[in-house]
């Protein structure tokens, strides 16, 4: 399907991108719970409700995947992202989003199930050219910024951290040494977060490593905020610091590691200043 079909070019209304927003969201919410679910039958629904083809339908539904993934949430298998979406059915998922905030934590759908997941450690991706996005889709992401949206969110960071716990004390176990596994520390939950960093593991050889963990629902090049601390910690140890990044949490976690120079892998912007009067 290269593109929409020609009959059904006339302008959605507000009321049938509703609607199909709201289906769209609801086989999400299936898929994340691992419920089955029939996506003809949904298509055919709507067909009933809205005068729209179903190949007008799945087109939509593949645009609806494109703002997502702008979003850094997840979309639905099998309706690969495609841009060149119009305004309209980013106002539409504006709409949704704003009367349904929920739909910003999608793993809490999943709970308990990220634990089901064996994890390996992948490269981290490459540090791409900085991509000039339409002003409709950058003031979307303002409004929900996926960066901010992870940083808040307590719960999704504490679940991160203890699957990255759970995870050293394995990988140390499964290389024989029980020994190291047992000296495994989770220093936020003890201490705090003033640390710089999140866990104490260790190598094979019994050296330290500082793990800061960053979790988010979204893609693997999701964007992330990392504190001056973290970032002064990763410059005074940068052997032993490493950044563990799980993405794709609320369907299959999976991870990659970040080393200093942090700057090599990704392009670091000052958010904030700090405003005093003396």
């Amino acid at each position: 399907m290269s593109e929409e079909d020609p009959k059904e070019r006339r302008d959605w209304t507000d009321g049938e991108l509703d609607l199909i927003v709201a289906d769209y969201f609801s086989m999400l919410r299936a898929e994340i719970r691992r419920e089955a679910y029939d996506k003809t039958r949904h298509r055919k629904t709507l067909m009933g409700q809205i005068d729209r083809s179903n190949s007008s339908i799945e087109f939509k539904h593949h645009n609806i995947s494109a703002v997502l993934q702008e979003l850094d949430l997840p979309w639905i298998n099998g309706y690969k992202p495609r841009a060149h979406f119009q305004r309209s059915i980013i106002n539409a998922i504006d709409r949704y989003i704003c009367m349904h905030p929920a739909v910003l934590r999608p793993e809490a759908l999943a709970s308990g199930l990220a634990e089901q997941y064996q994890l390996f450690i992948e490269p981290p991706p490459r540090l791409g050219p900085k991509i000039e996005r339409p002003e409709e889709i950058r003031r979307l992401v303002r409004k929900f910024d996926p960066a901010e949206r992870d940083f808040l969110n307590r719960q999704l960071g504490n679940s991160g951290e203890e699957l990255i716990f759970k995870f050293e004390q394995q990988r140390l176990r499964q290389m024989d040494r029980p020994d190291l596994a047992r000296k495994v520390r989770w220093v936020s939950q003890e201490e705090g977060d003033g640390a710089g960093y999140d866990i104490l593991s260790f190598d094979l050889g019994g050296g330290q490593r500082f793990l800061e963990v960053k979790t988010t629902v979204g893609s693997q090049t999701a964007p992330f905020y990392l504190t001056r601390n973290e970032l002064s910690f990763s410059k005074e140890r940068p052997e032993e610091f490493r950044i563990c990044r799980l993405y794709d949490f609320s369907k299959a976690p999976r991870l990659f590691e970040i080393a200093p120079p942090i700057d090599k892998f990704v392009r670091l912007e000052p958010l904030s200043f700090q405003a005093s009067f003396t």
